[in-house]
């Protein structure tokens, strides 16, 4: 019943700012529960009616809404340089104790939107979410802890403001998650309050835990050698040279890019550049190295010797403490690793973390540094989406909680994929109410509920180009009722990490399940099912385009409970891509083989364990595969089949199978009918189609057999 996902196997803010000057040590409830105001109260008045109005209007144009707002924010989010602007500005009269702040662009969240804290790594500034502001205020209520550069709070003191902040906050919406998000010393502020507060629903982002530092001795004056990660870091460098230089001598231009980023050159030119006038050609880089030396003076006064010192040497403490404590850590987490990491081994590192936490996941940056939050091309927004992150109830919600791929979003994921497409050429048929077949999807209803059924070819490879071609051509966002697989793994194996199914969740994948089901039809959303599943994706020898579905119907009655319209459609081109020759009878003869498929089989929930035939059989495995030359995907989409108004006619357990078998049929003649009509199909092949495309471009359409 699932898409299997086998194919994947400052006292003066910036006026950028609301204000809240809570203390470490004053009233904090009180400050807490007062609205953090940047904006006059006839503005606040205003916003207020508005969201009332939002709150009423449809779900179409809520969501337009939504999209237009999510656009602008892509095109106008901030920069490098908007950083050390604002860090000018928090820095030139600082004083006082460590205290929250709030970013305008929060005020652009809805009323359930969870409560997101930023606690800031060794700068502490609080303003190392600059560059994901405009998008985080779409979706969150965000409070950035602000650590003035002469405060000497302690790390236990840090860790105790954060803990007050985060209970109270449970406690006036306790249906709220609360997210931590932190990086290298604010990881650690993170990791112990969640220790502390396991009874409090919260949700961790750790950018770069310095966790490996727990080794290192607790005195700066110790043998900085006999620390393993030391030797692999700037640290131990950088705290010798410090020792000597004056306070008026700034780190080197070297030393600075290389913690800022993995490649300060691709810096330059991917964040400096982004907001910035350019001197044409051959003054482009040395216009962004020299506005980027420009701001070095910042980077010295938001970390002086004193300072950094005092810094580093919470961060061994609050590593060692916050290791400490692991064992306590009952919160998902999420582990974002930079490849480029100057400071710390933070691959490495994050992924000892990720399994000594229970809940927990790993991304990894492969080109990115230190500070990966001030990176040009990462969007923490997209990567909460991809990971499945983001909820606003106790419970993630795949449906109400689902957020469509943004134009960028959606534009990345077809360019990684883009050479399925391109060698499968997709044809795609549709039939209007008329009973015309016309190629492309002009007779696929605007308006859902609509649920989409058919056979899962070989791999499940037909689910990208499918999936595509709806949000190109339709605007449509396909949600499928996808294998468990693809969201949790009950234990460590050899199968593939969750973060390779992230862009099947982007694009709206859903985990099989009655609720979901429910959830989607109720929603109006187009559906994409496959009754056969798993068996059917990873089907035997001579067993192309072979209906494995259950002998009872499973969406019948659920469709017409929501008057549905059901699609049944055909897919064909597998056996022009490869052909099985080693299955899954074969490998289960061979004790090593049937020994992995047993374990990979129990690294994921089971389905249709009370299902009985082959439907059942939903053993995990990768047969062998002969590929082929590329051909070509065919899709048929059959006249939709109305279960409006039949309702109760449908409750008949005899009528509901009818139409089961019905649906079934259909698939079946949309299969028979690809199969005969691409045999006249002069591009069936990949050649003949390269070729039409060099003499027509490459984004024109490939003809393909007439109608």
């Amino acid at each position: 019943m699932a898409i299997t996902g086998t194919y994947s196997l400052s006292v003066k803010f910036s006026p950028a700012f609301r204000r809240d000057v809570t203390p470490a040590s004053g009233n904090l409830k009180r400050n807490l529960d007062l609205k953090r105001l940047a904006v006059s109260s006839e503005q606040e008045t205003k916003k207020f009616v508005d969201n009332r109005r939002m709150w009423k209007k449809s779900g179409v144009e809520a969501e337009t809404e939504r999209r237009v707002n999510v656009e602008e924010s892509e095109r106008n989010g901030k920069s490098l340089k908007a950083y050390f602007d604002e860090a000018k500005d928090f820095i030139r009269s600082d004083a006082g104790p460590p205290r929250w702040f709030s970013p305008l662009e929060s005020g652009s969240h809805t009323p359930d939107s969870p409560l997101l804290l930023f606690l800031p790594g060794i700068d502490g500034v609080g303003l190392g979410l600059t560059m994901q502001h405009q998008r985080l205020g779409q979706i969150f209520d965000i409070w950035c802890l602000h650590i003035p550069v002469e405060d000497r709070t302690s790390f236990a003191d840090l860790v105790k403001l954060v803990e007050r902040t985060v209970r109270s906050e449970n406690h006036r919406r306790p249906n709220r998650p609360i997210y931590l998000v932190g990086e290298s010393l604010g990881a650690c502020i993170a990791l112990s309050v969640a220790a502390h507060v396991p009874d409090v629903d919260l949700v961790l982002i750790l950018a770069n835990p310095g966790e490996k530092l727990l080794s290192y001795k607790p005195n700066l004056t110790d043998d900085l050698s006999s620390a393993t990660s030391f030797s692999k870091s700037q640290l131990q460098p950088i705290i010798a040279i410090l020792k000597l230089l004056p306070d008026q001598v700034p780190f080197s231009i070297p030393d600075i890019l290389r913690l800022m980023e993995g490649d300060p050159l691709r810096m330059a030119m991917d964040n400096l550049v982004k907001g910035l006038a350019l001197d044409p050609a051959f003054g482009k880089l040395s216009h962004d190295l020299l506005t980027m030396s420009s701001y070095l003076s910042v980077v010295a006064d938001i970390l002086p010797k004193e300072t950094l010192l005092w810094k580093l040497e919470m961060l061994r403490l609050a590593s060692a403490y916050a290791n400490s404590r692991l064992h306590a850590v009952k919160a998902e987490t999420l582990i974002l690793s930079s490849g480029r990491d100057q400071l710390l081994p933070s691959q490495e590192e994050g992924e000892k973390l990720r399994h000594a936490l229970s809940k927990c996941q790993n991304r990894r940056f492969n080109d990115s540094g230190h500070f990966l939050f001030l990176e040009g091309g990462v969007d923490l927004v997209t990567v909460i989406k991809g990971a499945g992150f983001y909820r606003r109830g106790k419970y993630i919600d795949y449906v109400s909680d689902y957020m469509p791929p943004t134009p960028s979003e959606f534009k990345k994921i077809h360019e990684s994929s883009r050479w399925i497409y391109l060698a499968t050429g997709p044809v795609l048929l549709s039939t209007l109410e008329d009973g015309k077949i016309v190629r492309g999807l002009a007779g696929i209803p605007s308006e859902g509920p609509v649920l989409f059924v058919s056979y899962h070819m070989l791999l499940g490879l037909e689910v990208y180009p499918l999936v595509f071609q709806f949000m190109i051509e339709r605007n449509i966002v396909l949600r499928g009722i996808a294998h468990p697989m693809m969201f949790t793994k009950l234990k460590d194996g050899k199968l593939p990490e969750l973060s390779t199914f992230d862009s099947f969740r982007m694009m709206g994948a859903v985990p099989v399940s009655g609720t979901n089901f429910y959830k989607l039809l109720s929603s109006k959303s187009h559906v994409l099912l496959y009754p056969g599943g798993m068996r059917e994706a990873l089907h035997r020898k001579g067993e192309e385009y072979k209906l494995f579905w259950p002998e009872r119907s499973e969406f019948v009655r659920m469709a017409a409970r929501f008057g549905a319209k059901i699609i049944p459609f055909g897919v064909v081109g597998e056996d022009d891509i490869g052909q099985v020759v080693f299955d899954y009878n074969d490998l289960m003869k061979i004790p090593y083989f049937r020994a992995g498929i047993n374990d990979l089989t129990n690294e994921v929930v089971k389905l249709r364990v009370d299902a009985s035939g082959e439907v059942s059989n939903q053993d995990i495995h990768l047969p062998g595969i002969l590929p082929k030359v590329p051909g070509r995907f065919y899709f048929y989409f059959g006249k939709p089949i109305e279960t409006e108004g039949r309702k109760r006619e449908l409750r008949d357990k005899v009528k509901c199978h009818e139409l089961y078998l019905e649906v079934k049929s259909e698939v079946e003649n949309c299969i028979a009918y690809l199969k005969e009509k691409r045999e006249n199909d002069p591009y069936r092949n990949l050649l003949p189609r390269l070729i039409y495309q060099a003499t027509h471009g490459f984004t024109s359409e490939v003809p393909t057999f007439e109608l």
